[in-house]
C-alpha cells in the first residue's frame, strides 16, 4: 500500500420538519409531479445524467473536501461517552467480554442457583433480563438504543415457560461443553445440537440471546459465532490469528468479515473514509471498479441487515483507525433502518450496543432528495407500499429520529412523494455512473448529513 499509512494503536415528530399536508392533497400533488416526470421521461435518454458530471473537479480536489472530514474526526477524538461517565450504569444493563474462565464460573453460579430454588420448594427458574420494547430506551448522549436493568422470573412451574427453561437449561449446558473444550460453534451448529427440543432455529437464536443477557457477556465469550456474512475490501490491511490481510489484493469478491472479530489485530490504512454500503450489488461494483484505488477508503457491506460480526468489525475500523464512515444505502426505509443498525443498535441486541454501534455515521446517498436532484428517470422510482409507509411513519416516532431532524426531514420527503428507489436505479445512467459520477460529486460537494 502507498506510503503515509496510518497504524492504529491497539421539536418532535414532524413539527421539526414542516407540518405535513392533507392526504388527498398531498396525493393529488404527487399524482401531478408523476404526470410532469412520465412526459419529461418521454425525450429522457442516457445523455440526461451527464448534466451534472460536467459539475465534476479533478479527484485531487475532492480528495482535499474529503481529507477534511478526516483531520475533524481526529481533532474531535476525545473520550467516548459510556453509560457509567453519565451515571446511569445502575440503570442499564449492557454486556461485557468476559475471559472463559469467567464464563464458566457464571454458568455454574446460574446452575448452582436454579438448585437452591428447587431445594426451598420453589421450582427450577431462572431470573432473565427483559428484553421487551418497553424495556428498550435510546439515550441521546450516546446516540445509542440500550437495555433497561429489570428482570422476569422464567420459572419451569409456569406451562407457558416450560420449554423457554428447557432450551435455556440446554444452552447452557452446551455452551459450557465449549468453553471447557475450548473450541467454537456457529449458531447453526448449536440448533442441531438438539433439534428436537429447539424445533426451530429462531427459537435456540432468541433464548440464546437471553442466556447471553442473563450472564453478562458478550456472544463471543461465549465461544458461539454465526456463519460469514460480510465482505470488507480496499485500504485495509489486517491480521487474522497471525496471518497478513491484505484487502487490495481480494479481487472484486472481497474479503470475507471473519465471524470471530477478536482475532482480527494490528489494523493498518491510508484511507481517508470508510464507505459502508448496503447491499451485495453496490459492493461489487465499487470493488471491481477499483473505487478504492481512486478515492482512498475502505468498503464494507452486511448485505442487507448487518450480521453482530460485521457491525463489530465497522466499529473497530472506526475506532482503531479514526476513519469518518460514510454509507450509501436504498432511498427506502428499510435502508435508513438498516442504516440506523449500524449506528445506534438494535432493539433485539440493545443489551450489547456499546460493543456493535458505530457513532457518528453520515448519510451519504441514496437520499429521497437525490431522486428529484439527479434526475432520476420516472421509470426507475417505485411505489412506496403500504407496509413501506407505516414503516416510515414508524421510524419517524423513534427518538433517535426526532434527535436527527435531517434524516427526518428526508424520510418526510419519502412519505410526503411517496417514492423510493434502490442504488441500483442510478445505473439508468450508466453502469458505472455510480463511481463515476454520483459518489465523486457526493463527495465534492460534501453531501452528506
Amino acid at each position: 500500500m502507498p506510503a503515509g499509512r496510518a497504524k492504529a494503536k491497539g421539536g418532535k415528530g414532524r413539527s421539526k420538519v414542516g407540518a405535513k399536508k392533507p392526504i388527498a392533497k398531498r396525493r393529488k400533488a404527487n399524482v401531478g409531479k408523476k404526470k410532469q416526470r412520465e412526459v419529461e421521461d418521454e425525450g429522457w435518454d442516457a445523455e440526461a445524467g451527464k448534466e451534472l458530471a460536467a459539475r465534476l473537479g479533478s479527484d485531487d480536489d475532492i480528495l482535499r473536501h474529503v481529507r477534511k472530514i478526516k483531520e475533524k474526526l481526529r481533532l474531535d477524538d476525545a473520550k467516548p461517552k459510556t453509560l457509567s461517565s453519565l451515571n446511569l450504569a445502575a440503570k442499564f444493563r449492557e454486556v461485557v467480554d468476559k475471559d472463559t474462565r469467567s464464563v464458566l464460573t457464571e454458568i455454574e453460579r446460574v446452575i448452582l442457583d436454579a438448585a437452591a430454588s428447587i431445594l426451598e420448594g420453589d421450582g427450577l427458574g431462572f431470573h432473565v433480563p427483559s428484553r421487551g420494547a418497553s424495556n428498550q430506551h435510546y439515550v441521546q448522549e450516546l446516540d445509542r438504543i440500550v437495555l433497561k436493568d429489570s428482570k422476569t422470573q422464567r420459572s419451569f412451574g409456569n406451562r407457558a415457560e416450560v420449554r423457554k427453561v428447557a432450551i435455556m437449561s440446554r444452552l447452557m449446558q452446551l455452551v459450557y461443553e465449549l468453553c471447557s473444550k475450548d473450541i467454537t460453534a456457529t449458531k447453526r451448529d448449536l440448533f442441531y445440537s438438539d433439534v428436537k427440543l429447539f424445533k426451530k432455529q429462531d427459537e435456540s437464536d432468541a433464548a440464546l440471546e437471553d442466556v447471553t443477557c442473563m450472564l453478562g457477556c458478550t456472544r463471543c465469550s461465549l465461544h458461539v459465532v454465526a456463519s460469514e456474512k460480510g465482505l470488507v475490501v480496499g485500504r485495509l490491511r489486517y491480521r487474522e490469528a497471525g496471518d497478513l490481510i491484505d484487502c487490495t489484493r481480494m479481487g472484486v469478491g472481497g474479503k470475507a468479515i471473519p465471524s470471530n472479530i477478536q482475532k482480527c489485530t494490528d489494523f493498518e490504512s491510508d484511507a481517508e473514509f470508510i464507505l459502508l454500503v448496503e447491499k451485495d450489488a453496490a459492493f461489487q461494483r465499487l470493488a471491481e471498479d477499483r473505487f478504492y484505488n481512486r478515492f482512498p477508503c475502505i468498503i464494507i457491506t452486511g448485505k442487507g441487515q448487518p450480521d453482530v460480526a460485521t457491525r463489530q468489525f465497522l466499529r473497530k475500523m472506526h475506532q482503531d483507525l479514526k476513519l469518518q464512515v460514510l454509507a450509501l444505502v436504498d432511498a427506502d426505509p428499510y435502508g435508513l433502518n438498516i442504516m440506523s443498525v449500524y449506528t445506534r443498535g438494535s432493539k433485539n441486541m440493545s443489551f450489547d450496543s456499546s460493543n456493535l454501534t458505530t457513532p457518528g455515521i453520515k448519510w451519504l446517498g441514496v437520499r429521497p432528495s437525490d431522486l428529484d436532484r439527479f434526475k432520476l428517470p420516472n421509470q426507475c422510482r417505485l411505489d412506496m407500499t403500504e407496509h413501506d409507509k407505516r414503516m416510515g411513519e414508524k421510524l419517524l416516532k423513534e427518538d433517535f429520529m426526532k434527535a436527527n431532524p435531517e434524516w427526518s426531514k428526508e424520510l418526510q420527503i419519502m412519505l410526503d412523494t411517496g417514492e423510493k428507489a434502490e442504488i441500483q436505479a442510478l445505473s439508468s445512467f450508466g453502469f458505472q455512473y455510480l463511481t463515476e459520477v454520483y459518489l465523486p460529486l457526493k463527495l465534492q460537494e460534501k453531501d452528506w448529513i
